[in-house]
């Protein structure tokens, strides 16, 4: 576009223009006044208005980036740290899973109908010590808990908890060293030290402990894991030996507990809603329900080590 303004020409081209200046003849001041004010005013329209298209652009593009960021809000899935989904898991009542400690395939059944009686009768000197090792530890627990199961099933779950976390790292490694499987010991001491684990999570919710059985714990489960670590080392027989008579201690601590239950010197509390979910007990399950499934859980890992005792080595 070519234009004329105070005895000068113009050159532009759209919103930008390329001037130069050349001398004008023929053109009076008033009409290159005219022209100059004329050119200005459209000059002018034309920025504003561009203005105002560039203005409903950026408009524009924030509302669809708006829009965009609530859609990626309402979409968004809570990940992990690693950035792997959680899945949503519904239980069969139609409710979300509420735990993230276990899963529903990690769920426990316990057989109720095992023997509760079954005693491994002493038969060298293994046996003889471990049998004797047992009976001495409970002397001082008896004296410090008396009749007081709760919390006693608490603290003695702190330890029980140990034996198979132990033993299973022990065969991991020695699965490692000398690339030979482990007979499917390491799983099954695993998931003994987790069912233990279950067992104090379920006492917790029932006992709160007080400050001095929080300390108790720390200084038992210290002194008893290294014991353990280097008794196992040193003799897996003497040691899964150990486990098995702790455990029939642990299944006539639970039955006297049921007889304070049934007896009314303990109150038959509602059960807990970790222990409801974990064992698949009816929502109405109580304080009884909760012991009785946990006496026979200690039954089995009595079985477990006994045999144990005389099928595993660490060389």
């Amino acid at each position: 576009m070519r234009r004329l303004i105070n005895g000068r020409s113009y050159v532009s081209g759209g919103a930008r223009s390329a001037v130069i200046l050349r001398p004008a003849v023929g053109i009076s001041a008033r009409e290159s006044g005219m022209a100059f004010e004329g050119f200005w005013w459209r000059m002018m329209s034309d920025s504003a208005s561009m203005e105002k298209v560039s203005l409903q652009n950026d408009k524009g593009k924030k509302e669809n980036s708006g829009a965009e960021k609530e859609r990626s809000k309402e979409n968004r899935v809570v990940s992990s740290y690693w950035g792997v989904s959680q899945p949503k898991i519904i239980r069969e009542d139609g409710t979300e899973w509420p735990w993230n400690c276990f899963m529903p395939w990690e769920t426990d059944r316990a057989d109720l109908s095992i023997d509760l009686t079954k005693h491994h009768v002493p038969k060298n000197f293994i046996d003889k010590v471990a049998y004797r090792t047992v009976k001495i530890l409970r002397v001082p627990t008896d004296l410090f808990f008396q009749r007081r199961y709760g919390c006693r099933a608490m603290m003695l779950e702190t330890v029980a908890a140990v034996p198979g976390m132990v033993g299973g790292m022990l065969l991991h490694l020695r699965s490692l060293r000398k690339f030979q499987q482990s007979g499917g010991w390491i799983k099954a001491l695993l998931e003994e030290a987790e069912n233990e684990r279950m067992h104090l999570m379920t006492m917790v919710e029932l006992v709160q402990p007080k400050w001095y059985e929080r300390l108790m714990v720390l200084t038992v489960q210290g002194i008893f894991f290294n014991a353990f670590f280097v008794l196992y080392i040193l003799s897996p027989k003497l040691a899964h030996r150990i486990v098995g008579y702790l455990e029939e201690e642990a299944i006539h601590s639970y039955t006297e507990f049921l007889k304070d239950i049934n007896s009314g010197a303990i109150k038959n509390v509602p059960a807990p809603a970790i222990a409801i979910d974990y064992w698949r007990l009816p929502k109405d399950a109580t304080l009884k329900d909760v012991v009785t499934v946990i006496r026979a859980d200690e039954a089995h890992h009595r079985d477990v080590n006994h045999f144990a005792s005389v099928s595993i080595t660490l060389c």
